[in-house]
């Protein structure tokens, strides 16, 4: 655990450090309460200035943490680190995301956008791990792509979501790949909610003023529910892997 933290830590402030400089003063990025359908309550600090859409961030540590400490006994195996790798990445998620919306500083909105991108390509790095074991260049490569993929957004304005879209398709097609050649039916269910989850992640947030007009997401706002989704995406697609993971070594251990 200790070690997948660290690994997940280090780019973390790597970026944290290169976004509060300015090679990203001019990525397109939300700062105002205006972006989002949520009315802030200026009777509340700014860390709870939207109340619903700022705990919600929580949901990411939670989840980070319960995986973290789920199946201890496969520490020390290429499955186990490829899990709390993940697992780190969502409790390192939340805070930042939480900060964007205390703060509406530029830096935590670039971190929130970049962060996005290694988070999906651990997903096919981890696909790659259960199909042929575990291989730090490929890891390293695909990560490595991942985050300087975003320079993207200093090229077009919609540079990060055509970034984003290739992350979501890429993680997408090897998840269905893996489940061809080494799925059953519980993998299939865990991926299908996954995805389901993705899209969900995706359309209520881009639906977020216009779901807003109807007094059912008044408060509870698209962008509140997309997060429930996402921290649901992260859930499954560790579902997933990690069935699959402990799948393939349960087979293996029967050939043997």
């Amino acid at each position: 655990m200790q070690s997948a933290a660290l690994h997940v830590l280090l780019p973390a402030c790597l970026c944290a450090a290169v976004a509060n400089s300015a090679l990203f003063d001019e990525v397109s990025v939300d700062l105002t309460y205006e972006h989002y359908a949520e009315a802030r309550d200026e009777r509340l600090p700014a860390f709870l200035a939207m109340p619903f859409n700022c705990l919600v961030n929580l949901g990411y540590v939670v989840l980070g943490v319960a995986w973290l400490l789920k199946d201890r006994d496969r520490r020390g195996t290429a499955a186990g680190y490829s899990k709390d790798v993940f697992a780190s990445m969502a409790v390192a998620y939340g805070p930042v995301q939480w900060l964007r919306l205390a703060s509406l500083r530029r830096a935590p909105g670039v971190l929130d956008q970049w962060f996005t991108l290694p988070i999906f390509a651990w997903v096919p790095a981890w696909c790659r791990v259960v199909e042929r074991g575990w291989r730090t260049r490929y890891a390293l490569l695909v990560e490595g792509a991942s985050l300087l993929s975003y320079a993207l957004a200093l090229l077009h304005r919609r540079g990060f979501e055509a970034a984003l879209a290739g992350h979501v398709a890429f993680a997408v097609a090897e998840g269905f790949a893996l489940q061809r050649r080494r799925g059953d039916g519980r993998s299939l269910r865990y991926l299908l909610l996954a995805v389901l989850c993705c899209g969900g992640f995706v359309l209520l947030k881009v639906l977020d003023h216009a779901l807003a007009r109807h007094w059912a997401f008044q408060h509870l706002t698209g962008h509140f529910w997309s997060k429930v989704c996402d921290i649901l995406q992260f859930h499954y697609s560790l579902s997933f892997l990690s069935y699959l993971h402990q799948k393939k070594t349960e087979d293996e251990g029967k050939d043997s």
